[in-house]
């Protein structure tokens, strides 16, 4: 390496270069990104978790025996999480990269559950059609059949006697929300795990965006307790808590809880059979760094539960100060009743497009996700509330920028999807795309050819929702391929 390429002017190129990247990136901060980030507002927070970050970045999480700081750090915060989520001295958990991992590894532990002390080797797993995505890649990694359970179009809730009868003995698990991502509603958790009980069959709740809200949520005075939800609900024998959401940790900081060890260990991967060192991992990663962890562990220590609880409130308050507002504005309304700090808006007016609404927010510096019809849920903008935003006033401001884009978009129309060319990519079989075929697919939707993707993404959106899933399933994949062709 050229001598110039180690001093610090160098140094200062290369942070300039990573700032002009990030500079066409939403913001992670201010609360205007109402997806993907979650952001406390507390002032000093991501500069102790930065430094905890560093003193750990070196830390290799693989060989607890080597770095047993590991293994103080993840039982603390295990132990933290365990005591707020209605574990008891019998809880062991598990720390994990994120959501998806926590789901996957509660999918795997199921699965080899079922097998060694029930005996079932064709496994089933029942989800309401409102789980998470992470659940499937789950079935489909660890070959379990997927039992969808359908929810009811006003609630957007799983019926229980629903979920009931689609336990069978062939099931290795049933997966309750608490809340749902799409709708932010809490599923019938107490009925779902008294019926898994009494089939032998684990129960795991999926409060990876929720839980840590909820939780200190319960702690605050004069407001509405959630409905339970966690471990001390009978019946419940796992559940997937996310700090890098509501306990506003950096990215990579998740929490799986078992009811106690003996189960968390069917999850766990032992090998001695060849010539090197024996590997035992409680995850799927091998290397697992534990710079994450010990940020983790720092914010959770900072900011207590006594913070927590202010930020749920702050959250709360936010969250139906927007409900209350959005009813307000002609041509919204909110689908189902939100137990928790997630919101889905839709239109009840034939002329105005969330996904156009979602469009004009976006250029005046606001992301709402989009999310496109499915089944009895119509195509709406999801907000997820986080304590950067919970303030009357930015509430306030939201709420008038949103009426001002209904507007706008109205006098704009709805994006539309040609129905000869959704009837003519309907007939196509995903399975059997070529590269001519999905090109020409893409095109259509209005991606271009070196993958850039307009301004404007309603009309993108209006095609892809337009398609049959599996083929949406097909080209989404291409899309991020582009994105990533060097």
């Amino acid at each position: 390496m050229p001598q110039e390429h180690l001093s610090a002017p160098y140094d200062d190129i290369l942070l300039a270069r990573l700032g002009a990247l990030r500079a066409a990136d939403l913001p992670v901060h201010g609360g205007r990104t109402m997806a993907y980030v979650y952001d406390s507002g507390l002032a000093g927070l991501d500069e102790l978790a930065t430094r905890a970050q560093a003193v750990f970045a070196g830390v290799n999480g693989l060989d607890m025996t080597v770095f047993p700081s590991v293994v103080t750090l993840e039982n603390d915060v295990v132990g933290q999480a365990a005591a707020l989520l209605g574990g008891t001295r019998a809880t062991a958990g598990t720390f994990t990269s994120g959501g998806t991992e926590s789901c996957l590894l509660a999918v795997l532990t199921a699965r080899e559950y079922a097998e060694r002390v029930r005996g079932v080797t064709a496994p089933e797993i029942v989800l309401p059609v409102t789980a998470h995505a992470a659940f499937h890649k789950a079935a489909r990694l660890f070959g379990l059949r997927v039992v969808s359970v359908p929810v009811d179009p006003r609630t957007f809730r799983p019926a229980a006697a629903d979920m009931t009868a689609a336990l069978t003995d062939r099931t290795a698990l049933v997966v309750v929300s608490a809340p749902s991502y799409a709708h932010g509603v809490v599923d019938p958790v107490t009925e779902v795990a008294a019926a898994a009980a009494g089939r032998g069959v684990l129960c795991h709740v999926d409060a990876c965006i929720g839980g840590w809200y909820l939780g200190h949520r319960r702690l605050a005075a004069g407001i509405p307790q959630p409905p339970p939800f966690d471990l001390a609900v009978p019946g419940v024998t796992s559940l997937s808590v996310d700090l890098h959401k509501y306990g506003y940790t950096p990215k990579g900081a998740s929490v799986l809880l078992f009811r106690d060890a003996e189960l968390r260990r069917h999850g766990w991967f032992a090998h001695a059979s060849w010539p090197g060192y024996p590997v035992v991992n409680a995850t799927l990663q091998g290397t697992k760094p534990a710079g994450p962890l010990a940020a983790a562990w720092a914010v959770l220590q900072r900011v207590g539960a006594v913070g927590y609880t202010e930020l749920a409130r702050r959250v709360h308050l936010a969250t139906r100060q927007l409900i209350e507002g959005i009813g307000r504005i002609d041509g919204l309304r909110v689908l189902g009743e939100p137990d928790a700090s997630l919101v889905a808006v839709a239109s009840d007016d034939p002329g105005l497009d969330p996904f156009v609404v979602a469009d004009e927010m976006r250029l005046r510096g606001w992301y709402l996700q989009p999310q496109p019809a499915f089944g009895e849920s119509p195509a709406n903008l999801h907000l997820t509330v986080t304590a950067a935003v919970a303030t009357p006033e930015r509430i306030a401001g939201l709420l008038g920028e949103l009426a001002a884009a209904t507007v706008r978009a109205r006098a704009l129309g709805p994006a539309a999807a040609d129905p000869g060319i959704v009837e003519l990519a309907a007939a196509l079989d995903p399975d059997t795309l070529g590269p001519a075929e999905v090109a020409l697919a893409l095109e259509v939707a209005g991606v271009a050819p070196d993958g850039a993707l307009p301004e404007r993404m309603a009309p993108v959106l209006a095609v892809l929702q337009a398609l049959p899933p599996r083929l949406t399933e097909r080209l989404l994949p291409e899309v991020v391929s582009r994105l990533y062709t060097r």
